[in-house]
């Protein structure tokens, strides 16, 4: 299976101490949260799966570290309803480097749902897409995409279906949503803002989407 269509890579400091998430196999995964910087000075709190194999003294909070491997999603039921959430999954961690960018993304993928294009308040173009990743053993990650300004425009022209080549970074974002009984909560969503996406032809079908139903291994 080619892994080249998910690799991402992450550099930042350890920010919770890791915490037992799920157990496949006799193997144990641990959940913690990697704050990455961005460029502008602000930065992402992001999730990490981490397994046991790579757990070592230097996985604590306080540590900066490097991440590499994939960003992966699995449904939840939160609230008796189900969400999908998403991981970087490590497959790798090392000492931190100097790169000028310490959150890298690429993917290659599937339209699945159909581009969603508005524009805020403020009047900046947005699109938001759903991209199917193929993964081993015919399994796929279904992960959420967000295009600005002239890249939205040109995403919101693409069909199901649709071959796509994606740069960007793995973010995160806080929103507040009004429940049912009135009363407003904090939220936090996760999601791949593109910087460059490129149409392609000739790629294998992506998994079935009962394949969504699939946790993180």
């Amino acid at each position: 299976m080619d892994t080249e269509n998910n690799l991402l890579s992450l550099c930042g400091v350890i920010e919770s101490a890791p915490v037992l998430d799920h157990e496949v196999f006799g193997e144990h995964f641990y959940r913690m949260d990697l704050k990455v910087p961005r460029l502008s000075g602000a930065y992402d709190l992001l999730p990490v799966t981490v397994s046991e194999r790579l757990m070592n003294s230097q996985v604590a909070p306080g540590v900066r570290i490097a991440v590499q491997g994939q960003l992966r999603s699995y449904n939840k039921v939160m609230g008796g309803a189900g969400r999908l959430l998403l991981t970087a999954f490590a497959q790798r961690l090392l000492p931190p480097d100097d790169s000028e960018n310490p959150n890298v993304i690429h993917l290659t993928g599937a339209i699945c749902k159909p581009p969603a294009f508005r524009t805020t308040p403020f009047g900046r173009e947005i699109a938001d897409l759903m991209l199917a990743v193929n993964r081993a053993f015919g399994k796929s990650d279904y992960i959420p995409c967000i295009a600005w300004g002239r890249t939205a425009r040109y995403a919101a022209g693409l069909s199901v279906g649709d071959h796509l080549e994606v740069q960007g970074r793995f973010q995160s974002r806080e929103y507040q949503k009004q429940m049912p009984d009135g009363t407003v909560m904090n939220r936090m969503a996760y999601e791949v803002s593109i910087s460059r996406l490129t149409c392609v032809k000739d790629m294998p079908l992506p998994a079935p989407a009962a394949d969504r139903e699939n946790a993180v291994q």
